[in-house]
């Protein structure tokens, strides 16, 4: 790409390094904002539940039961960390573990009821206010927002 030359991330003008260093910063931004959130979230679930292992539950509540290692890896985190979060989880009766249907060695781990009730609760309220940030947006520029993140998230790194 030639210097100064538009680029899709940027105005006329912008570089490619120019457009990288405005991405990085309101990524920046939005990992912030979202570990605001996520604490917040968290915190309504259960008062006693780490942050960090919401997560967790967001991931349980979409593929319904996983393994403890493929969880670790869609999620970027070390398994003992994963461990540990689901401990905690298991404890706070938000997460049980079953065996594994395919694996007798191997164990699921899903939310149970309680846990379904109560990030189900929470996670319609955070919807509610997406929803109403994102009001103003186009249909078309909610889709592209969801397009560009997902492509950005399957990027290894």
């Amino acid at each position: 790409m030639a210097e100064g030359e538009r680029t899709a991330a940027g105005g006329a003008g912008d570089t490619h390094e120019e457009a990288v260093a405005a991405l990085e910063t309101q990524v920046g931004l939005l990992v912030r904002r979202a570990r605001a959130v996520s604490a917040s979230g968290a915190s309504e679930v259960h008062p006693d539940l780490d942050h960090a292992a919401y997560g967790l539950l967001l991931r349980l509540s979409a593929v319904g039961a996983e393994r403890t290692t493929d969880l670790a890896a869609f999620l970027g985190i070390g398994k003992p960390t994963t461990s540990r979060q689901l401990s905690q989880l298991v404890d706070l009766g938000l997460v049980e573990r079953t065996s594994d249907p395919t694996d007798g060695r191997a164990s699921l781990v899903r939310l149970t009821a309680e846990g379904r009730e109560r990030f189900d609760r929470v996670r319609s309220v955070r919807r509610a206010r997406l929803r109403e940030r994102l009001e103003p947006w186009s249909d078309a520029d909610v889709r592209t927002l969801a397009t560009l993140l997902e492509r950005f998230n399957d990027v290894p790194g």
